[in-house]
């Protein structure tokens, strides 16, 4: 379909759209007026992942072309947690576990969207000032009549839950009702017109966009975006050391910059569209760079997208200290830091202390496979005493692509 919108056509030209309630009529819309969007976000952990990236992008993208983003903290749907795809319950949390959460989230979002009360100005809003504010039997007349428990079922999220015989709470069976009604209540409060969302929410929307056309005569709409995987069939944002956080406080920007320029080379040209405001022909240029070179093209997709998320000047300080460190042979500024007391450290707890990896039984399985060097040299012995004298600097490597620096306390 040719859409004649800016959003739809700036949406579709970076690989955002998987699928669309209503395509013509969203589009429409969108040609003749400014669409205020959402997307929820639920506050489960003090940051969000590289996996909410492509949600907060579109937010962006949203406003790039004119219209109104409207950001969703769950404070009220955390209380819950979305059972879409999980294989167990998540832990139920604290209204001050919640509100640390939210606060700390909300940091990010100043970097890429533009806050205020102009048209197209974003605004974030949380969903616990309407929803811990019902009333169950009032709410079970009102909103509870409009769903059929069958159709609920049918939806792949719960029948993949029941289907492993994996336990569905009646709590977590409540929140698909819980956001359809946040979509209808961002409609009635701000005028929202448009859910969007990853591939697992389709279910979620639809049924929001029925509530309110069956309670207010409303027609909402709804996008959703692809399941997004590396090349090689992992999930995105996870790696081996765990969840790549967006926030500073939960990883260095030295270990975000590096996560993008670790990208497979199959993957360059679709996150440089994705995650990076970089004209549509650039992207074009750099994906179709061959050899070594698309290192290069790596190396612009770690520098744009850090600078998105952390600020130029840590995407500038990550790409010195990567260059310092891999072409130099030397220590750059921003790599990870272990303090060294004046007993010393054994050098498989090292390598666990830093964050190399996950225990000192896997580091003792890399040492005797002559991963690990210290100062450039491979080391055998995990239990070998590593000693720095005041003032000075050990640089500890792992594999080719994690380095570390060891310093006197």
């Amino acid at each position: 379909m040719t859409y004649k919108s800016d959003l739809l056509r700036l949406l579709d030209e970076r690989g955002y759209i998987h699928q669309l309630t209503d395509a013509e009529g969203l589009d429409t819309l969108a040609s003749r007026q400014i669409v205020p969007g959402y997307i929820g976000f639920d506050p489960t952990a003090p940051s969000l992942h590289v996996g909410s990236m492509v949600q907060i992008m579109l937010l962006r993208r949203l406003q790039q072309a004119g219209h109104k983003p409207i950001v969703v903290m769950g404070g009220g749907t955390g209380k819950i947690g979305d059972p879409s795809f999980k294989d167990e319950a998540r832990k139920l949390m604290t209204n001050e576990m919640i509100a640390e959460n939210v606060a700390s989230i909300r940091k990010v979002f100043e970097r890429f969207l533009t806050f205020g009360d102009g048209p197209s100005d974003a605004i974030m809003v949380d969903n616990a000032d309407w929803l811990d504010n019902l009333e169950y039997i009032p709410f079970l007349r009102e909103v509870g009549q409009h769903f059929s428990v069958n159709r609920m079922l049918s939806f792949e999220s719960v029948k993949q839950r029941l289907g492993r015989e994996q336990s569905l709470s009646f709590l977590e069976f409540n929140y698909m009702i819980l956001q359809a009604y946040d979509f209808r209540e961002l409609g009635l409060r701000h005028g929202c017109r448009l859910q969007m969302g990853g591939s697992d929410q389709w279910g979620n929307i639809v049924n929001g966009i029925e509530l309110a056309r069956r309670m207010d005569g409303v027609e909402l709409y709804g996008v959703t975006t692809p399941l997004l995987t590396t090349a090689d069939g992992g999930k995105m944002g996870k790696t081996a050391k765990g969840a790549v956080w967006l926030n500073e406080d939960q990883l260095p920007a030295y270990d975000f910059w590096q996560y993008w320029r670790n990208s497979d080379d199959r993957d360059v040209g679709r996150f440089l569209r994705l995650f990076t405001d970089l004209p549509l022909d650039e992207i074009a240029r750099l994906e179709a760079l061959e050899g070594s070179a698309i290192n290069d093209a790596k190396v612009v997709l770690a520098n744009e997208v850090t600078a998105l998320v952390r600020g130029r000047e840590a995407a500038e300080l990550a790409e010195k200290t990567a260059t310092a460190t891999f072409a130099g042979g030397g220590l750059g500024d921003d790599l990870p830091v272990l303090a060294v007391s004046s007993e010393g450290v054994r050098l498989g707890a090292a390598c666990t202390a830093i964050g190399f990896t996950a225990s000192n039984g896997e580091a003792k399985r890399k040492i005797a496979e002559g991963a690990v060097r210290l100062d450039d040299e491979v080391q055998s012995d995990p239990g070998m005493l590593i000693t720095i004298t005041s003032g000075a600097e050990r640089k500890l490597s792992l594999g080719k692509k994690k380095h570390g620096i060891l310093r006197a306390e």
